[in-house]
C-alpha cells in the first residue's frame, strides 16, 4: 500500500480549521469588521457576537462567560496567569518536569525575579506523586501549575486529587488544559481549577487565539501584563482578534456537542495503530496507558532514530517531542523526566491524530513506518 496523499498524524501540534469554523468566521473580515468597542450599531453587533463567543467557550468547560479572557494562545494565557500572580507574602510556585516549556520557561523567568520554584518530578508513567506534592506545598506556595493531559504522551494527571490537596492549603491552581480541551470533558467547578489556558488551534479552531479561564478568588491576585485601552476588564488590553475569537467560539460550540462522537471513532483508530506498531521488535508505549487522552500515542521503537523515521515517512505527519521542538537532535524533556534514557527518548514517535484521521490513513501509516523502522533499526 502507497502513500499517495499526505497523512496528518500530529494533531497535537495543531489541527485543521474545521470548515464549519472557517465559514463562522469568513464574515467577520468583509461584512462584520467594525472593532467590538465601538458604541454605534457596526460595533455593538461585533460586540455581541464576541459575548456569544465568550458564552459558548465558557460552555466548554462549565465556566461563566465574564471568567473568559481572550488571548492570543495558550502560551499567552499562562504568562498572564503566572507572571500575573503577585501575592507578596507567598513566592513559592510548585510545577512538575514534564510541563510544556511555556510553563517551564516562565517559571524560570520567575526564578530570576524572587520567586522560588520547585520542579517536581513523575513517576516512569508520568503520573505525579499526590503525597509528594502534599508534602512538597506549604502556607508559602502561591500557585501550582500542571498539566491536565501530556501535550507529548496524552498522560492524564489526578486533577481531582490534586486540587483537593491544594484547596487544603489555599493554594491556587493553574492548569494547562491546551492538550484537552475540545478533547474530552472538563468542568472547572467540579476539578476545583482557578486558572485554566487553551488555546483554539488544538481543536479544530484557528491560530492565534486562545482563552484564559479566571476564577474569582484568582482575578483578586492577577495583575495584567499588557496595559493600554483597558479592554477585558482590563486584564488584558489590546483591540481584540473578532474573528479569531469567533472561530474558538464556534470550535467550542462544535466540541460540546460532538465530543463523545469524536472520542469513541479516534480512540478505535489510536488503538488500531497502537496494536499495529507494537508488533515491531521491544517497541513499548511511553506513558501509562489507562490514564491518558484518546488522541495519542508515544511509541518507543528501539534502535530506530525517531528524526531519521520521521524524515523517511514523507507525506506522513508524525514528531518526536512538542510541536515547538517537532525534529530535534535532542531527545525530549517528557521522556527524559519519567527516565527513558537518552537513546530510547530519541527513539520515540508521538502519533496524535483527529477528527480527519480515517481508517485507511491508519492502515497505509502502520505499513509505512513499520517498513522504515525495519530499514532503520540498527
Amino acid at each position: 500500500m502507497q502513500n499517495q496523499q499526505p497523512i496528518y498524524l500530529d494533531n497535537n501540534a495543531t489541527t485543521r480549521v474545521d470548515d464549519r469554523v472557517l465559514n463562522a468566521m469568513l464574515p467577520y473580515f468583509t461584512d462584520f469588521y467594525a472593532n467590538s468597542t465601538s458604541q454605534h450599531i457596526a460595533g455593538l453587533t461585533v460586540k455581541e457576537a464576541v459575548e456569544n463567543a465568550a458564552w459558548q467557550t465558557a460552555d466548554l468547560i462549565n465556566a461563566e462567560a465574564e471568567e473568559i479572557i481572550f488571548t492570543s494562545g495558550a502560551t499567552e494565557a499562562i504568562n498572564l496567569a503566572i507572571k500575573g500572580l503577585a501575592d507578596q507574602d507567598r513566592k513559592h510556585i510548585v510545577t512538575i518536569q514534564t510541563e510544556h516549556k511555556a510553563v517551564l520557561e516562565t517559571c524560570c523567568f520567575m526564578e530570576n525575579n524572587g520567586f522560588e520554584v520547585t520542579y517536581l518530578p513523575t513517576a516512569s508513567d508520568g503520573i505525579l506523586d499526590i503525597k509528594l506534592l502534599s508534602e512538597i506545598t506549604t502556607d508559602k506556595t502561591l500557585v501550582f501549575i500542571g498539566m491536565l493531559s501530556n501535550n507529548e504522551t496524552g498522560v492524564i494527571q489526578n486533577v481531582s486529587e490534586i486540587s483537593k490537596v491544594l484547596k487544603a492549603k489555599n493554594i491556587l491552581f493553574l492548569c494547562d488544559a491546551t492538550q484537552s480541551t475540545g478533547k474530552i470533558q472538563i468542568d472547572v467547578k467540579t476539578l476545583g481549577i482557578d486558572l485554566l489556558a487553551l488555546s483554539a488551534h488544538k481543536f479544530y479552531g484557528p491560530k492565534g487565539i486562545g482563552a484564559l479561564y479566571i476564577s474569582a478568588r484568582a482575578k483578586l491576585k492577577l495583575l495584567p501584563q499588557i496595559i493600554g485601552g483597558g479592554q477585558q476588564k482590563k486584564l488584558r488590553s489590546g483591540t481584540l482578534n473578532v474573528t479569531g475569537i469567533i472561530g474558538l467560539g464556534k470550535a467550542a460550540e462544535i466540541a460540546v456537542n460532538e465530543l463523545e462522537k469524536d472520542s469513541n471513532r479516534i480512540k478505535i483508530l489510536r488503538d488500531k495503530l497502537e496494536k499495529g506498531l507494537l508488533q515491531f521488535e521491544g517497541s513499548f508505549v511511553n506513558g501509562n496507558i489507562e490514564n491518558r487522552i484518546y488522541n495519542t500515542s508515544n511509541i518507543c521503537f528501539p534502535g530506530v532514530n525517531s528524526e531519521q523515521l520521521i524524515l523517511g515517512l514523507g507525506n506522513i505527519s508524525v514528531s518526536n517531542g512538542a510541536s515547538c521542538s517537532a525534529v530535534t537532535s535532542k531527545p525530549s524533556h517528557v521522556l527524559k523526566a519519567m527516565g527513558l534514557s537518552d537513546e530510547e527518548a530519541l527513539s520515540s514517535i508521538r502519533f496524535s491524530l483527529g477528527r480527519f484521521t480515517t481508517s485507511d490513513e491508519i492502515e497505509i501509516a502502520i505499513e509505512q513506518v513499520f517498513k522504515i523502522a525495519i530499514e532503520l533499526k540498527v
